[in-house]
C-alpha cells in the first residue's frame, strides 16, 4: 500500500523531518508519560525482571503487537487522512479500538487523542469536523498530524515505533532498577528491530493485521486492580 506521501527513495524534507521530531517528542504536552502499556503489570508479576527480560518483553510487543497493529494501521489511516476519507478513518479508528483487550488500554488510546485533539486546535492543525471519527484515538491523529507535516509514511511509522520505545524505557527506569545507561543498550539492541517492524508493516495486507500479545492483555487487565502502581496502564 502506498500512500501520496510515500517513497523509499525521497527524502523527508526538513520542515517534514521537524515536524516529526516535534510529534515524538516526550516534550509532546499529551500526557503518554502517564501510562505504561501494561508493562508496570510485568514488573510487578515478576515477568519482566532485569535489562535482558526487558529487552526481550519488548521485542515481543513490537514484533507481535506493533508490527501487526498500529504501524500497518498508521499507513491506512494517514492515506485516508491524504484523501479526505472520513468514512475510511472511521473505520480504522473503530478497529482499533476493538482491538484493545481491556479497558486501560481503550481508556489510554482515546485519552491520549483527546490531549492531541487539543493540542492540534491550540497550533491550528485540527482537520474539519466532518472528518473527525468519534472518539478519535492516538493512532488516527498522530496520522493526521503526520500527513499534515508532509512526512512520508515509512519515516511516520519510525517516528511512532521510536516515541514507543522512549516511553517504555523511560517507564522501566521509573518503574525498576534500570539505569539510563542500560536503556540506551536497549535502545541499541532495539533500533534494528524498529526497522525490521517497519518493514514488516509496510507489506502488511488488511486480513493479516491483528495483535497477537496476549501476555500484554493479561496483565493490562491486572493493572487494573493492581495496588500499588505509578501509571494509569
Amino acid at each position: 500500500m502506498t500512500t501520496p506521501t510515500d517513497s523509499n527513495q525521497t527524502p523527508v524534507g526538513d520542515l517534514a523531518l521537524l515536524g516529526l521530531l516535534q510529534l515524538v517528542s516526550p516534550a509532546l504536552p499529551i500526557g503518554a508519560f502517564a501510562w505504561s502499556q501494561g508493562l508496570e503489570s510485568a514488573f510487578e508479576l515478576g515477568w519482566v525482571n532485569n535489562e535482558d527480560e526487558l529487552g526481550d518483553w519488548l521485542e515481543g510487543v513490537l514484533e507481535d503487537g506493533l508490527t501487526n497493529c498500529e504501524l500497518p494501521l498508521l499507513i491506512r489511516v494517514q492515506e485516508a487522512w491524504a484523501n479526505g476519507d472520513g468514512q475510511t478513518v472511521a473505520q480504522w479508528n473503530e478497529w482499533l479500538h476493538a482491538t484493545r483487550e481491556t479497558a486501560e488500554l481503550i481508556d489510554e488510546d482515546i485519552r491520549l487523542g483527546a490531549a492531541l485533539v487539543r493540542l492540534l486546535v491550540s497550533l491550528d492543525l485540527l482537520p474539519e469536523k466532518d472528518l473527525i471519527p468519534e472518539d478519535p484515538g492516538y493512532v488516527t491523529l498522530f496520522a493526521w498530524a503526520a500527513h499534515m507535516r508532509s512526512v512520508p509514511a515509512r519515516q511516520t511509522l519510525l517516528g511512532f515505533a521510536w516515541a514507543w520505545l522512549e516511553n517504555q524505557l523511560a517507564v522501566a527506569c521509573k518503574a525498576m532498577p534500570l539505569g539510563h545507561t542500560a536503556a540506551q543498550r536497549l535502545t541499541e539492541r532495539l533500533r534494528p528491530q524498529l526497522v525490521m517492524a517497519v518493514d514488516n508493516a509496510l507489506e502488511k495486507e488488511d486480513h493479516e493485521l491483528g495483535p497477537v500479545i496476549p501476555g500484554l492483555a493479561l496483565g493490562s487487565a491486572l493493572h487494573e486492580t493492581q495496588y500499588s502502581r505509578l501509571f494509569r496502564s
